[in-house]
């Protein structure tokens, strides 16, 4: 098991240690709810969930990664464990999903800090114990690397269709696989938000604490607004424009050449800006004001004449965007899709 120090437990609350802290300190959840100075946390945490709500990571309080103050470290912990008790009491699986992909993203900033901190072995140990712990992957520092069994690499790099993360285009040496601090945690986001979302999913749903109804209240009004009050009917669609959907609606990431596809192909097939743009909401990078600017440059409403037509499938392919099924029947480009062929 391992054993957190006041700064891991407040920079990665989500792990076994932190979820003890509550209970150590001695604090019932209906404090929380009638407590004046408790309900500095309660603040914190609704703020925490607001900021994932809108596609942004959350930025704590800690000091170069450092909690310096007991009470920092307090506020960090409750605000995270209490955010889930928030979460859980809404009932809304949308906050969960959105929760749980910006405390990974906060997660791995962390980590990615720790592995590239040449000058503390503890912490570039303890970073590799965590990835090891979580999700068995053993990496050992080499230099300024990182190395991992390419069957490991292999596994985790399975989603990611950019060029950069093929195995032909990595530094191989005897089996192992070199990365830089970024790449090796990058590689692991989408564990590290399944993990966090499946601490949501399985922790207790607790009865209602009284001095909390209208933040709940409040928060579910904010997730039936990030929810699209239409339907997309992905029957229809090419196996390419439903995998995309399929990354985004997950929260991973999609390269810029498959937003471009996914964009362009929807607008071919009728739908408006205003339509297209809740689908991008769960990118890892999602920013409504660029979204909206990209997908009217796109459609050739922002001022420019020039519109954009979907990418060809040869296109496609050359971009590993392409995913061909029998039903494809041949055609040259998506939007042919679905069209009876004379």
């Amino acid at each position: 098991m391992l054993v957190l120090g006041q700064d891991e437990k407040a920079k990665y609350p989500f792990l076994a240690d932190a979820g003890e802290y509550l209970k150590d300190k001695g604090f019932s959840l209906t404090q929380f709810g009638s407590d004046p100075v408790l309900k500095l946390s309660v603040e914190k945490a609704l703020h925490r969930i607001k900021v994932a709500a809108a596609g942004e990571v959350y930025k704590s309080d800690l000091i170069d990664g450092q909690a310096s103050k007991d009470y920092v470290l307090e506020r960090e912990v409750f605000s995270f464990l209490l955010a889930i008790v928030l979460i859980k009491l809404t009932g809304m699986s949308t906050l969960v999903k959105r929760f749980a992909l910006a405390e990974a993203r906060r997660a791995e900033n962390y980590l990615e800090k720790d592995l590239g901190n040449a000058s503390n072995k503890s912490k570039i140990d303890l970073a590799t114990r965590i990835i090891y712990d979580l999700f068995n992957i053993e990496i050992i520092k080499e230099n300024d690397f990182f190395v991992m069994p390419v069957s490991d690499y292999l596994k985790h790099s399975v989603t990611f269709h950019e060029r950069e993360w093929k195995l032909i285009n990595r530094h191989v040496e005897n089996g192992k696989v070199f990365l830089t601090p970024d790449k090796t945690v990058r590689l692991i986001r989408k564990e590290l938000g399944n993990y966090i979302s499946s601490k949501i999913t399985n922790a207790p749903k607790p009865s209602m604490i009284p001095g909390l109804e209208k933040i709940v209240d409040e928060l579910i009004t904010i997730s039936k607004k990030l929810t699209p009050t239409y339907t997309i009917t992905t029957g229809e669609y090419p196996p390419c424009i439903k995998h995309a959907i399929d990354v985004l609606e997950k929260g991973e990431n999609l390269p810029h050449s498959g937003r471009f596809m996914l964009a362009t192909f929807l607008l071919s097939r009728g739908q408006t800006v205003q339509q297209i743009a809740p689908l991008f909401k769960n990118a890892p990078d999602y920013n409504s004001r660029v979204t909206l600017y990209q997908l009217n440059h796109l459609a050739g409403t922002s001022g420019s004449a020039t519109t954009y037509a979907c990418p060809s499938c040869e296109k496609l392919k050359t971009q590993d965007l392409c995913f061909i099924t029998k039903e494809c029947d041949n055609i040259i480009n998506p939007s042919q899709f679905g069209k009876k062929r004379k």
